[in-house]
């Protein structure tokens, strides 16, 4: 059964740019087309409207990305059950930052590792921002995220640690005792999306400031490097500018009041449940000691 298609359609649906999902998927722009042109074909409606400006799923396509979506998953589920016998086997997919890696994934990997050694560990990093939606469309079984306002009912989600949301501006400001109002006057950097930027938008109407927006930047490394470069100041998760390799080249500013913190933690989707490779992991992230964590928690729509 080849499932790529669905993969790539799923891909799609997330990026609605044709050439980014062909690079991000190493396939051709025009073997992309061809196999949204198939499906469309298949199924006798468009999934996509695309002109030279824009690519939009239509309401086939919307219907179709849950299809899709459900039918990935199961199918992952499939291939471990087949495999399964007293050992585990198969493959697990995580998508996470970098900052991840440094800091939550390696005690709990180093465990999942040496109970399971026939499991291949296939690792993915990028904006965080984007990891809900990489597990949303199949390519992921397990990602790490800030928990959202508002976790959608089918995601599944351990807390792993909370970490504060700071301003950051460049490093070389010779007067660091400046209010935060006297920070903004070089202008912003502005997440391109995610919870960060919600929270930074959310704080400016709360005091009345408009902000000079210099840039958005997706991925807070990104942000980083540009604040400390001197673009303005910029808003990242303190866990990540303590692992950041440009830490000492940025200030932290005081804020008052203080952005709403990030939970950070493990996601995987309900349906995964029955997936004894997804189990495993969900079981030691629960029970692994990670550095400046408080307790974890697993939160449930149903229980709520």
């Amino acid at each position: 059964m080849d499932i790529r298609p669905l993969t790539l359609f799923l891909h799609l649906a997330e990026s609605l740019h044709f050439g980014r999902t062909s690079r991000a998927c190493n396939i051709s722009r025009s073997g992309l087309t061809r196999t949204i042109q198939r499906l469309e074909q298949e199924l006798g409606e468009q999934l996509f409207r695309r002109n030279n400006r824009s690519v939009q799923l239509t309401e086939t396509g919307r219907l179709f990305r849950e299809y899709a979506s459900d039918v990935v998953h199961r199918y992952r589920s499939l291939k471990t059950s087949i495999a399964s016998d007293k050992r585990l086997r198969g493959e697990l997919s995580i998508y996470c930052s970098v900052t991840a890696i440094l800091s939550i994934l390696p005690s709990i990997l180093n465990t999942f590792r040496r109970q399971y050694r026939d499991i291949h560990l296939k690792l993915s990093t990028g904006d965080a921002a984007m990891a809900l939606a990489r597990l949303e469309n199949g390519e992921a079984d397990i990602t790490i995220a800030a928990l959202p306002e508002r976790l959608p009912p089918h995601i599944r989600f351990l807390k792993l640690l909370e970490t504060p949301l700071i301003f950051i501006g460049p490093g070389d400001q010779k007067h660091r005792d400046m209010a935060i109002e006297q920070w903004l006057q070089q202008g912003v950097i502005m997440p391109e999306r995610g919870l960060s930027r919600d929270r930074c938008e959310r704080w400016f109407a709360e005091k009345n400031i408009t902000p000079e927006i210099y840039s958005y930047v997706a991925g807070n490394e990104a942000m980083i490097a540009m604040v400390a470069m001197g673009g303005g100041v910029g808003v990242v998760p303190q866990l990540v500018l303590e692992n950041s390799p440009l830490h000492s080249q940025v200030a932290t500013i005081a804020a008052i009041p203080e952005l709403e913190p990030f939970d950070v933690g493990i996601c995987t989707t309900r349906s995964s449940g029955g997936n004894p490779i997804t189990n495993a992991f969900w079981h030691i992230a629960e029970h692994s000691a990670l550095p400046n964590t408080g307790d974890t928690y697993a939160h449930d729509p149903d229980n709520q």
